[in-house]
């Protein structure tokens, strides 16, 4: 009876030494497949944010970094960044005969007003009289008023406005829609100034035009086929100061 329980006893001991290996080994294997299925921990990027991946076993998913901080960002392509503010406009204008100006003395409206130049390049000033304006641009009549009022307004502050110009004109004169003198109010061509005039008249001969232009005391003719400067094959001319546009 001893030696048949002795058989049993170890018996069962050996079962459960066999039961504690396989549940050893069942471990290891289950941790090894759990190390293999954990995705790897995401790698920094190099501007501080990171990337997350998601594994499954049919498809890989890659989340988009973080958005950067609002300091870094760009800004929205919808805002408008304010520029720097415009220059202001040159004042390279050199007054003319005939040219209309507004002289504003600053608190002094008995001073201040509306002017014509003469013929003889004057204006006339209250108080001051008669001024030489022609061939200065008004940042120098400013300048020429402000000295002459010193006498009589202490720290004067004075404006000079173009308001109308008079003095630059060119002439078109033969056979076109409307002949006579043009005003420059700003660059322009033969080209544009015959079309304001109507453009050459039915019986003209535009391929014979020409203008007459003063250049150094003398007086230049400048050949100009309308026909050509239509199709592009010559250059249109830019109208000067005191030109005569001739269509014969």
């Amino acid at each position: 009876m001893r030696i048949r329980f002795r058989g049993a006893a170890s018996v069962v001991l050996v079962i459960m030494v066999i039961g504690c290996v396989c549940g050893i080994s069942a471990k290891a294997q289950s941790s090894s497949v759990d190390k293999a299925e954990t995705p790897n921990p995401p790698a920094a990027s190099s501007n501080g944010s990171a990337s997350t991946e998601v594994t499954s076993a049919s498809a890989k998913t890659v989340l988009p970094p973080a958005e950067p901080s609002a300091g870094s960002h760009n800004p929205h392509p919808d805002l408008k960044v304010a520029s720097a503010p415009k220059d202001k406009v040159n004042d390279l204008y050199t007054v003319g005969v005939a040219d209309g100006l507004f002289v504003s003395v600053w608190k002094e409206p008995d001073l201040s007003g509306a002017v014509v130049v003469r013929p003889d390049g004057m204006i006339t000033v209250p108080v001051v009289g008669d001024v030489h304006v022609v061939g200065l641009t008004t940042p120098q009549v400013q300048n020429l008023l402000t000295e002459k009022l010193k006498d009589v307004v202490a720290e004067p502050q004075v404006t000079v406005i173009v308001r109308d110009i008079r003095s630059r004109k060119a002439y078109l004169i033969g056979k076109v829609g409307h002949p006579g003198a043009v005003a420059l109010t700003s660059p322009e061509t033969v080209l544009q100034i015959l079309a304001e005039a109507g453009g050459p008249s039915p019986l003209a001969k535009p391929q014979k035009m020409y203008v007459l232009r003063t250049v150094g005391g003398k007086q230049k003719h400048i050949e100009f086929n309308y026909k050509k400067v239509l199709t592009g094959s010559e250059p249109d001319l830019e109208v000067l100061v005191g030109d005569v546009i001739v269509v014969p």
